[in-house]
């Protein structure tokens, strides 16, 4: 049984896998999700993060490979715009490829993750995600 971060938190799911997605949504709600918003790609997740009024995610959960925009066009563009370079960014994805590792590293990924076969090794997964990230993420000034 997992237990839940000390606060709670909001998270930017970007993924176009359903089954994935829905993986991911369980093993965050038990970490203490408040808040989760799933889009497929990162074109909608550009446009989710930027819209007025929108809320500012504490993590971005991002795969590499998706349509109309990838995972790692979306993370250069996230870590070089002054408004959302801040939050947390962990590549899940099942790539175990050196080169797409690097890459996210190079890019300023948070974290990478390799996307496990089951649900108790992505619940430790991401168990370990939040302990680190979320509670030390640097929330923009107000």
């Amino acid at each position: 049984m997992t237990t839940a971060t000390a606060r709670p938190f909001d998270v930017l799911l970007v993924e176009d896998d359903a089954a994935d997605a829905m993986l991911i949504e369980e093993a965050l709600s038990e970490r203490g999700t408040r808040n989760l918003v799933q889009v497929t790609d990162g074109v909608a997740a550009l446009e989710h993060l930027r819209a007025p009024g929108s809320a500012r995610p504490d993590l971005i959960v991002l795969d590499l490979n998706m349509p109309r925009m990838s995972g790692r066009d979306l993370l250069q563009v996230l870590k070089n715009d002054e408004a959302l370079q801040t939050i947390p960014v962990v590549v899940l994805t099942t790539s175990s490829a050196p080169e797409d590792i690097a890459g996210a590293y190079s890019s300023h990924a948070n974290a990478y993750v390799t996307k496990p076969v089951n649900l108790d090794e992505f619940e430790r997964a991401v168990q370990s995600i939040d302990a680190f990230y979320l509670e030390t993420a640097v929330l923009p000034r107000t």
